[in-house]
């Protein structure tokens, strides 16, 4: 049965940017929900201090919970071999973390996607780079995880492997025990393209899953792709929201990945509108995950 993880969407400005927040004080947040674990996040401003990691952990567990899944963003389609070999090295000390953390899955990413770069190109440098992780990962145990992303928060250009084709073809380049797919369904819209599509290709490699609902605060998905380019952050028309009251079907998503054998994390990232969303969105999950992978199979 699939397990729940939570993401601390709603306040990564306090919690990697301005320090209003504390790691602790989420830690705590979070472990009153109805969850087996905490999705972190490498880029947490304590994170920056590695005598924290081992600390963090221990609160963690000591709530009955566990910290599975290292949400990270490596940017492996810089032009620059030396820009690409310091990412590299990113992301191996973002595996280090994970360990430490007690973790057992890492997300990779491909990278910006810059102007300049070609398909076949863009895809070749993501897949060397995250080849190149691959045996330091599986030294620690951990699995590389590969999201169908759509931007970074501190990004300035969107995911360079946004759409479906380029997505699946560099899913396609790597074979290795220690790779998956993290299948987040919400940033296949923002391509313009259906998450179901999405799924029913990849749904073989789907190791971890993002679980969130979105909205068009204003305007069509049209419009949003006109303007995500070149702009930090997220476009602003974009908007999260309450799990099962978007634009995902939760029940064709469980669907297939019940027909797979799935049985990974599904971390939530939601929250926006406060930690009672949150919740609901928590026991919206648990009855699905209940209905699909009931426990007396």
């Amino acid at each position: 049965m699939p397990q729940l993880a939570a993401f601390p969407k709603a306040f990564m400005q306090q919690l990697c940017k301005d320090g209003t927040m504390t790691v602790s004080e989420w830690i705590e947040l979070a472990s009153q929900l109805n969850i087996d674990g905490l999705e972190w996040y490498a880029g947490f401003l304590e994170m920056a201090d590695e005598a924290n990691w081992p600390l963090f952990r221990q609160q963690v567990e000591a709530h009955g919970k566990v910290i599975p899944m290292m949400c990270c963003s490596p940017d492996f389609t810089h032009p620059d071999p030396a820009f690409r070999a310091q990412e590299i090295e990113k992301q191996k000390r973002w595996i280090d973390m994970t360990y430490i953390l007690g973790g057992s899955y890492c997300r990779v990413l491909s990278g910006q996607r810059r102007p300049e770069l070609s398909m076949e190109e863009g895809v070749s440098l993501a897949a060397e780079c995250i080849e190149a992780c691959l045996p330091y990962a599986q030294e620690r145990g951990i699995t590389l995880i590969l999201e169908n992303h759509y931007k970074d928060d501190f990004w300035t250009y969107p995911e360079f492997a946004q759409k479906m084709d380029v997505f699946c073809m560099l899913v396609d380049r790597i074979h290795h025990p220690n790779f998956g797919v993290n299948y987040d369904p919400s940033n296949t819209y923002l391509a313009g393209e259906d998450p179901l599509e999405l799924l029913y290709r990849v749904s073989n490699r789907v190791v971890t899953m993002h679980a969130s609902d979105r909205y068009l605060i204003e305007g069509t998905i049209e419009d949003l792709r006109r303007e995500e380019g070149g702009a930090a952050g997220y476009a602003k028309r974009l908007s999260h929201g309450e799990i099962g009251k978007g634009l995902n079907d939760y029940d064709a998503i469980f669907t297939e990945l019940k027909r797979v054998g799935f049985d990974g994390w599904i971390s939530i990232e939601d929250g926006v509108d406060g930690m009672a969303q949150l919740e609901r969105s928590v026991a919206f999950l648990r009855r699905k995950i209940a209905e699909y992978w009931p426990c007396d199979e």
